[in-house]
């Protein structure tokens, strides 16, 4: 092929994938589920310029609960063809005010995994209802506490092809529940995140142990939060964002994705 063909070529591709992208029309909306007789209000986006099934990507927030950064990614991942439901674990209208707030409500459901996991499934089960989600197909990723939730997801034994933890809380307080994960794991950490670096070996050993299909890649340089450009970017503090790891762990999910879809 000459270069002038691998030039059109080149052009019609382009052409062809910015068409794409400009007749996707995301359709977001907020929507109420329950947990038992728990109200909690969770946010959904999809393509709505197609009719046809897809894969879901479930979506938990961080500590601060669900706000405009796990909204974006959720919105971020209808745009690249999935249904993605962005979870609520704290119920409707309870937000924390503050960080001090925030870890006590996270401690809450860190410290009553039966809890927490009932409140991951619940948004699940929103999930694979909607028509145009391929219930075969199923994912979740979580960030900070969200890490945390989609690990027990999968130590539940969810249906899910696989979990996606961005600086996660990794520990268990029954590491054997492992045996009940049915999709892969894949586990993105900050090297330098100080509040999970005791936990890192019993997650590797919990995972070893279970014979999960799982993966665990550590970016230099990176602490906790390393996703979030709200965190800042003062290492020192132990939480900060950090581009090239947000980059690189984006990267790395699309990668899992298309693997496991």
């Amino acid at each position: 092929m000459n270069h002038f063909n691998k030039l059109i070529f080149g052009l019609a591709g382009f052409f062809i994938i910015n068409m794409n992208v400009a007749s996707a029309k995301i359709h977001t909306e907020s929507v109420e589920y329950k947990d038992g007789t728990n109200v909690l209000e969770g946010y959904l986006a999809y393509d709505s310029s197609s009719s046809a099934k897809r894969p879901g990507v479930l979506v938990v927030h961080e500590w601060m609960g669900l706000g405009p950064f796990a909204k974006k990614r959720a919105e971020d991942l209808a745009a690249m063809g999935y249904v993605a439901f962005a979870a609520d674990i704290y119920g409707k209208g309870v937000r924390p005010k503050d960080t001090k707030e925030a870890g006590e409500l996270a401690g809450k459901y860190k410290g009553d995994r039966a809890l927490l996991r009932s409140r991951v499934n619940a948004a699940l089960h929103l999930l694979q209802k909607n028509e145009y989600v391929d219930t075969k197909k199923i994912a979740a990723i979580g960030f900070c506490f969200g890490g945390t939730t989609v690990l027990e997801l999968a130590r539940l034994g969810a249906p899910v092809k696989g979990v996606v933890s961005f600086h996660g809380g990794l520990s268990s307080p029954k590491p054997e529940d492992a045996k009940n994960i049915k999709g892969r794991v894949l586990a993105l950490h900050g090297a330098d995140d100080p509040f999970t670096k005791s936990e890192v070996a019993d997650f590797q050993d919990e995972m070893r142990k279970a014979n999960v299909d799982w993966e665990f890649i550590s970016y230099g340089g990176a602490v906790h939060s390393f996703t979030n450009p709200e965190a800042g970017n003062d290492n020192s503090k132990g939480a900060a964002y950090n581009k090239k790891a947000d980059e690189r762990s984006w990267q790395a999910m699309k990668d899992f994705f298309k693997e496991i879809f």
